[in-house]
């Protein structure tokens, strides 16, 4: 189930589209399958106006392919039990099916790999998946194995309780040792395939900068950082970092790409308690691409 809590007036079917990554037309199918509620009464028009500090819950997932082809794509597995698996994913592979991206997906690895053990609380397009990175983002991922574990670790991150570090090479050097950035993204009013900065439909974001090294690159100055997520909005690090005139180095979307690696950011860390009540730490190295460039 999915909820949000609404902060501005807006119809339910476009406040939901501009805060999750439903589609309006999904909303509508959604609506009219008695799947939306508001402060618990079901919704049956997508006119329907929404208030501030009004609860919208979701109670069914829509799933616009079930057939989800296996692929016997490597896996970098860097610790497995019977209730969860810790990925490294390499730069360049998206997490889960979605229109232009149906194969050679982290998903379609996952289906042919553990088929039948992985969780469907996200539903069939994301079997497993618990939180993502951005496709050009290598690094760690958490992925159930089962509902409990699923529905476990979904509650540490909606409460903060998994530790997210990450790497990341920018643009010119960043001369505070640490900088705290609490600045609220939402969708870009021009282009909505990407984010910004924004107090208008926008959520809260919280990202700690840490400088780790001074760099030059073909000549250019650089800065390796370190960056703590408190929150997990969409494009975080690169919106926060493009903000501060220090974008990803390689970032083609908020920056300028360079070659076919992109963007230089790995996610490098995790750290939570299990479902078992263990402390787990998992940290791997950088890519071979940002090894080179920081030596």
């Amino acid at each position: 189930m999915l909820k949000i809590n609404v902060k501005y007036a807006e119809r339910i079917d476009k406040y939901i589209a501009n805060n999750s990554e439903i589609t309006r037309n999904d909303i509508q199918s959604l609506i009219n399958e008695g799947a939306v509620f508001v402060n618990n009464i079901k919704i049956n028009k997508n006119k329907y106006i929404v208030k501030e500090n009004d609860v919208i819950e979701i109670t069914k997932v829509i799933d616009k392919q079930v057939n989800i082809k296996e692929q016997n794509i490597a896996l970098d597995i860097v610790y497995e039990c019977d209730d969860y698996l810790i990925i490294n994913k390499p730069s360049g592979m998206v997490v889960h099916p979605a229109p232009g991206h149906h194969e050679n997906t982290l998903v379609n690895a996952l289906m042919y790999h553990f088929k039948n053990n992985l969780s469907n609380v996200n539903g069939l397009l994301r079997l497993g998946i618990i939180h993502r990175i951005d496709k050009d983002t290598s690094g760690l991922l958490i992925v159930a194995k089962n509902n409990k574990a699923h529905n476990y670790f979904a509650s540490l991150l909606k409460n903060h309780d998994i530790k997210r570090t990450y790497c990341a090479i920018v643009d010119g050097i960043i001369e505070n040792k640490v900088l705290h950035l609490n600045l609220p993204i939402g969708r870009d009013i021009k282009n909505r395939q990407k984010f910004m900065v924004t107090e208008k439909n926008s959520k809260e974001a919280y990202t700690i900068i840490e400088v780790q090294k001074y760099l030059e690159i073909n000549g250019q100055k650089k800065t390796l950082i370190k960056c703590n997520l408190k929150t997990g909005r969409t494009h975080q690090i690169r919106v926060h970092l493009a903000y501060i005139k220090h974008p990803v180095y390689g970032d083609p979307i908020y920056n300028k790409k360079i070659d076919d690696f992109n963007q230089r950011l790995h996610a490098k860390e995790l750290s939570f308690v299990d479902n078992n009540g263990i402390e787990k730490h998992f940290e791997i190295p950088l890519p071979q691409q940002m090894e080179k460039e920081i030596s």
